[in-house]
């Protein structure tokens, strides 16, 4: 089977942050196909549009970074019930200049954990919005919300709980079936 290639973006920028803990651990997990990278965004100024006739060098290596991989996985926190402002100044950088949105026709996937019982539904859902827009294919089932739990991951930076590490299993090995499909449908280049 082809190997595909998906950036991930960790919506939060914090150093010991929970989704990012949650990535490394799922990432145990995948389907040997999947061969993951991070796409940092931490360098990201502020957007504006003051910048589309000169774009700088970090808005130019983030995008290029989305346009050279398969698929995005995007693993996020909800802030105040929403995208945190980073990962969506992130996915302004993306989307721009106007007519060169390098999210566009590649497959996305969003994940998220939070210590709340909902996870992260309500930021998920503007997030598919955005990615909705941006004509990012996005795969809607089976949607994950994590409530981080103290002992989910264990020392060794795997998932410790039988049935989260189940579900994950099944999520990254539906996210490659996903990827499949859509990449069939829109080749990359073509």
């Amino acid at each position: 089977m082809k190997t595909y290639r998906v950036g991930y973006l960790i919506g939060s920028l914090a150093r010991e942050s929970i989704n990012r803990k949650l990535a490394n651990a799922m990432f145990k997990l995948a389907p040997e196909q999947l061969e993951f990278h991070e796409i940092s965004f931490s360098e990201l100024p502020l957007y504006t549009y003051d910048y589309d006739d000169d774009y700088p060098e970090a808005g130019r290596r983030f995008k290029k970074a989305i346009e050279d991989s398969d698929a995005i996985l995007i693993v996020t926190p909800e802030y105040n019930r929403s995208i945190p402002g980073a990962l969506k100044n992130a996915i302004d950088w993306a989307s721009r200049p106007w007519g060169t949105n390098s999210f566009a026709n590649i497959p996305s996937g969003v994940i998220g954990t939070s210590p709340g019982a909902i996870g992260t539904a309500v930021g998920q859902q503007h997030l598919r919005s955005v990615l909705g827009f941006l004509n990012s294919p996005q795969m809607n089932s089976p949607e994950a919300y994590i409530q981080f739990r103290d002992g989910m991951i264990n020392e060794a930076g795997e998932i410790a709980d039988d049935s989260t590490a189940k579900f994950l299993r099944n999520y990254l090995n539906e996210f490659h079936q996903f990827i499949a499909r859509v990449l069939t449908v829109l080749p990359r280049g073509a």
